[in-house]
């Protein structure tokens, strides 16, 4: 399962739909509209091994790791943002569930940024 997060743009959720990427928003399709950060690390617990992107740079913290879903912070401009869903979810390293899970990642023009479970520091990602 994709999750989006409440404050991303409905134009870029729009343009995933449309490319066939089933996505859910938080505030519209799960949890509760206004949910704070402290809130979603939990929602996602309840899930089944989802995905969750978000354009909020608190979430890219070693510490979200978990075996049970993935973080993407997407660090670049909000037209971008569902160009960047579909290069992370289109990655060799990361182009299935299985292969996401339990990561933490920051995607960026220059490329990716992932922290896994039990690292001692993150490995760097090139665009392929």
């Amino acid at each position: 399962m994709n999750v989006l997060d409440e404050n991303f743009p409905d134009d870029e959720r729009l343009v995933l739909l449309r490319k066939g990427i089933h996505v859910r928003q938080i505030g519209r399709d799960i949890g509760i509209e206004g949910m704070g950060d402290d809130q979603i690390i939990p929602l996602l617990h309840g899930l089944d091994r989802p995905t969750f992107f978000t354009h909020d740079e608190d979430f890219y913290r070693r510490r979200f790791c978990h075996q049970g879903y993935c973080l993407v912070n997407l660090a670049v401009d909000e037209e971008h943002l569902a160009e960047y869903v579909l290069r992370v979810l289109r990655h060799p390293a990361l182009s299935s569930k299985a292969k996401r899970m339990g990561q933490v990642i920051q995607a960026q023009p220059t490329g990716l940024t992932v922290w896994r479970i039990h690292a001692k520091k993150a490995v760097r990602l090139d665009w392929d």
